[in-house]
């Protein structure tokens, strides 16, 4: 059990039968108590809901398994991973990936999220390495706090960048917010 004020973005609960993810958490501070808007996701449907909780109420924190695994190829609709322990395959569809898609890449070691045995998702590590495929040219003289540009990373994920980064870098990005942290060893 957590309460309605312990919600963050990624907690998985289950509601009315059904688990959600916290997509957006929203903290709002009223005069005799404080509320909780979130927007979550239907793991299994994978359509979006928006609720208010009071930071009381008392919700039910699903708990899940992680394997990790490695990400191999998709194939249509389909990506496939592999258990790291046993060497099985399984595969998940983009509905249930949502939002990983954008940082997945072959070779990749994931966690694999199960619900009573039942794959749900994927737990992206915090960071992740990309080659940018395209952005806009450098100018001389520019530093990581003079600005930045939009630059097409290698998974397709439009990401903001500093001026000085360029076509074939390769960047460290944080997949929990979709923002460029540094350039890459």
């Amino acid at each position: 059990m957590i309460n309605g004020s312990e919600l963050r973005k990624g907690v998985i609960i289950e509601l009315d039968g059904k688990l959600y993810q916290v997509v957006e958490y929203q903290h709002i501070k009223m005069k005799r108590t404080a509320l909780a808007r979130v927007k979550m996701r239907d793991v299994q449907a994978g359509h979006n809901i928006e609720r208010t909780f009071q930071s009381n109420d008392k919700l039910i924190r699903a708990r899940l398994e992680f394997r990790q695994s490695q990400y191999l190829y998709n194939d249509n609709n389909l990506y496939y991973f592999m258990d790291e322990e046993n060497y099985e395959q399984v595969a998940l569809t983009t509905e249930q990936l949502g939002d990983a898609l954008n940082y997945l890449k072959e070779g990749i070691s994931v966690g694999l999220s199960y619900y009573k045995e039942e794959l749900i998702g994927v737990e992206l590590p915090i960071t992740i390495e990309l080659k940018v495929v395209d952005t806009g040219p450098d100018f001389k003289g520019d530093t990581a706090t003079t600005g930045t540009k939009p630059a097409v990373m290698e998974t397709g994920i439009n990401i903001q960048v500093p001026l000085f980064i360029n076509n074939e870098d390769v960047i460290k990005v944080d997949t929990r917010t979709g923002s460029y942290l540094e350039r890459a060893n």
